[in-house]
């Protein structure tokens, strides 16, 4: 039950600050492949 509980939480926060990490992660992904192209 308290495992259950820590995973609403989770989840909770995770969509609290979905749209703030979905952008890091596209900024991330877009510089890793630019590097790719400009050292390759």
């Amino acid at each position: 039950m308290a495992k259950q509980k820590e995973d609403y939480s989770f989840w909770t926060k995770y969509k609290k600050f979905a749209g703030n990490e979905i952008l890091l992660y596209l900024i991330m992904i877009v510089g890793i492949i630019l590097g790719i192209i400009i050292f390759s």
